[in-house]
């Protein structure tokens, strides 16, 4: 371990491996830079010095970031630097909002926001590809970091956010592809987080399920956008996107690690996936995340063929896990990354109150922290609580239905 004194630490530096308070307490992952509230943590709380495997690497950083921009021809740079820019700048937005202590709605507006610059960045990923064949890896894996680092810092406000999937006589919005794509990066890090992934491998992570759906775009748009059951001859052209995809990804020189996640995102536990019918450890554990992160997502979005599904019942299916299908370990991740009542879910509680989810309980999985609707504290900050299983048990989930009708509710007592 090498050791570095506080008073040497600048706000900005990163280093090349984990960074850590007396070996133990992990301060920053690898690549990540210190801010300036760490700093002025660590001064006040009196560590003299922290250590880490690795060394500063700011300057290497910075020459990677030199060599990669220098051999971009400028039309690919200005592009995806404009669409970056704009995540960075809302980023900074939100930032200067959580230092004036704004409110729970401002934060998850704020947040909201961030989260419409990332979903730009994906559908500005797909044309670029669509129109250019190319894609900038480097600005990727950038975008991909900070927005690790997002999730990590923001993960129980943007869990709330759910799919619109606007649908128009039982054609999915335009935006499908993209909706489902960051909806699935989301779940995809954030499951990752919960498996003490470093950094790198998150990025790399984030990279190939922001991309993992590349191969439709050269389908035939009717077959994704309908939301009418498909033909068998219909699904099997679909099932060929993950190998149109890794292709795709192969072409552009991905990482193989990255263009495995592509290819196996379809293969499950029992050997009954697609393309190549691979079973347990045969399977990359980026595809085995993606797998769990997009079939989750793809059970609460809309479709006129099916059932309305909450994320509860996504849940409870994903956990029921027939015939074996996803891998154990990530499943439990996600139960408690989200909790069985999964972020954002609006909840009827045993002594007749409603509330949002909130939070996850890490010592219960099905007692997470709630928002209870229409109460405040004494200084007008919303009420939350912890759920329990006797006297402030969950009973049920409220339908979109129910919970579009309270909110209304809510609105319309506050206008009043």
């Amino acid at each position: 371990m090498n050791t570095f004194k506080i008073d040497s630490i600048k706000p900005g530096t990163a280093f090349n491996s984990d960074l850590f308070i007396d070996t133990l307490f992990l301060i920053e992952p690898a690549g990540v830079a210190v801010s300036q509230e760490i700093v002025n943590a660590l001064h006040e709380w009196e560590f003299p010095e922290i250590v880490s495997e690795g060394n500063i690497s700011l300057a290497d950083l910075a020459a990677r970031k030199s060599v990669a921009i220098s051999g971009m021809s400028s039309e690919s740079f200005d592009s995806s630097h404009s669409v970056s820019s704009g995540i960075k700048r809302v980023l900074e937005d939100m930032e200067r909002s959580r230092a004036l202590k704004d409110s729970e709605a401002a934060r998850l507006e704020a947040v909201q926001n961030v989260y419409n610059e990332y979903m730009n960045y994906i559908n500005y990923l797909y044309t670029r590809y669509a129109t250019h064949k190319e894609i900038n890896q480097q600005n990727l894996a950038d975008t991909i970091q900070d927005l690790c680092i997002f999730i990590r810092d923001n993960r129980r406000y943007v869990l709330r956010i759910t799919p619109s999937n606007k649908q128009d006589n039982g054609v999915r919005n335009k935006n499908y592809l993209i909706e489902h794509s960051m909806r699935s990066t989301v779940l995809a890090i954030t499951i990752g987080l919960q498996l003490h992934m470093s950094l790198s491998k998150l990025v790399e992570l984030g990279a190939a399920c922001m991309i993992h759906e590349i191969g439709m775009i050269r389908l035939p748009p009717q077959m994704y956008l309908t939301n009418k059951q498909l033909s068998p001859a219909e699904r099997a052209q679909i099932s060929t996107h993950p190998v149109i995809g890794f292709e795709i990804a192969k072409e552009l020189r991905f990482p193989l690690s990255i263009q495995l996640g592509i290819l196996e995102h379809h293969e499950r536990e029992n050997g009954l996936g697609y393309p190549r019918h691979l079973t347990g450890d045969k399977i990359s554990i980026y595809a085995k995340i993606i797998a769990v992160a997009c079939s989750f997502e793809s059970i609460i979005a809309p479709r006129n063929y099916k059932a309305e599904r909450t994320t509860f019942d996504a849940m409870v299916e994903m956990l029921k896990n027939e015939n074996h299908q996803y891998d154990e370990t990530v499943i439990k991740a996600l139960l408690y990354s989200v909790s069985l009542f999964p972020i954002g879910a609006y909840v009827y509680l045993v002594n007749g109150e409603i509330a949002q989810v909130i939070d996850v309980n890490p010592d219960n999985p099905k007692n997470p922290v709630v928002q209870l609707l229409g109460e405040t504290n004494d200084d007008g900050t919303p009420k939350t609580i912890q759920t329990n299983s006797t006297d402030m048990r969950i009973i049920r989930v409220l339908s979109k239905e129910e919970s579009a009708d309270v909110l209304k509710h809510l609105k319309s007592k506050v206008a009043n």
